[in-house]
């Protein structure tokens, strides 16, 4: 098997400290690598980088019409947010689309991901609940496109659910790769996530993006959920969240979304490219970094000087101790900018 190559470098005085490894591919939407570091065809877990596509059936059934989701319901289906106030008022608002609550919700209940609100929600005397859970959004969707269907929404995180079934088709479609039991494993949220090649999940991404390789109707409802994202980005994540900011830079020209135990994603829609990664380690810094630099280098047919500048700052970050000095830099790895690479 191919080993995994260098996907960002932390310095300090100067000198490489320490390296995280991983591996990268860039595909269109046939399928065909344009650009690869590592083991591409290696399979991982996408994680909640897939959230977008589980949402694609609350848009392509009419769910999300006839229930009347805004914008900001939409872009937070797609989300793994911080849990600050607004993604906690979003998310009941989704769930009060089809008459449900908190109690519906079944991704469980953990402390906002936000250092801020989780402070200011203890400094209130609030316990979290699972409106907190940065996967809400996404559940709540869920349970939405069940009561619309009129279908209980109970159990809706497991396999034979007629909801999950439906969002299982769209995973397996857009990425041409198995989803079963074989692959299936348990994300933090209760919901499947399966095993797939990077190159598998890059493709995806690259037709999500295009909006080729599925049906009218379903290109109309991944459109949707990338405008529905890109004009409102602080739902997908939060405060000073690496999604937010590209996508609030760029605006419907770039999606991306943040996984975890280090797996991202990107689509670049104007190109028809995806592009996937996973660090080794798990780590989310590193996959940040490097897609910067990706998106750096594999749009720059599209960029304004004013882009590279935004995307060059988030390829190379200053890394600074607890007085605020800077003592290093955390950088995306040479070999992702090298065209000797492609």
């Amino acid at each position: 098997m191919m080993q995994d190559g260098i996907l960002a470098e932390a310095l300090r005085g100067g000198r490489v400290e320490s390296r995280h490894e991983g591996r990268a591919v860039v595909v269109d939407a046939e399928g065909r690598v344009v650009w690869t570091l590592g083991a591409g065809e290696a399979a991982v877990f996408p994680r909640s980088t897939v959230k977008a596509l589980l949402a694609i059936p609350f848009v392509e059934t009419g769910a999300a019409d006839r229930l009347g989701a805004t914008v900001e319901e939409l872009a937070l289906s797609c989300a793994s947010h911080d849990g600050e106030p607004e993604h906690e008022r979003v998310g009941a608002s989704l769930l009060a689309r089809a008459g449900r609550d908190v109690t519906c919700l079944e991704c469980g209940v953990h402390w906002p991901t936000s250092d801020a609100a989780a402070r200011a929600l203890a400094a209130q005397g609030r316990e979290p609940t699972a409106l907190h859970n940065n996967c809400s959004g996404k559940h709540g969707a869920m349970i939405c496109t069940a009561c619309d269907q009129g279908l209980d929404p109970a159990g809706y995180v497991y396999p034979e659910h007629p909801v999950q079934k439906a969002a299982t088709e769209v995973l397996a479609s857009l990425t041409g790769a198995r989803h079963d039991e074989v692959n299936r494993g348990v994300d933090g949220c209760s919901m499947p996530t399966y095993a797939i090649p990077l190159r598998a999940l890059a493709r995806g991404f690259a037709r999500f993006g295009a909006g080729v390789h599925m049906s009218a109707d379903r290109a109309a409802a991944a459109r949707r959920l990338r405008e529905a994202v890109a004009a409102a980005p602080f739902m997908v994540a939060g405060t000073h969240r690496f999604d937010t900011k590209l996508m609030a830079h760029f605006g419907p020209r770039v999606f991306s979304k943040m996984g975890a135990e280090g797996v991202m994603v990107a689509a670049l829609p104007e190109l028809g490219l995806g592009i996937a990664l996973k660090a080794a380690d798990g780590a989310n810094r590193a996959p940040e970094v490097a897609l910067a630099a990706l998106l750096l280098r594999f749009g720059a047919s599209l960029w304004s000087d004013a882009d590279r500048v935004m995307l060059a700052a988030l390829a190379e970050k200053p890394l600074r101790n607890w007085n605020g000095m800077p003592v290093g830099t955390l950088r995306a790895a040479p070999a992702l900018s090298e065209e000797s690479f492609a």
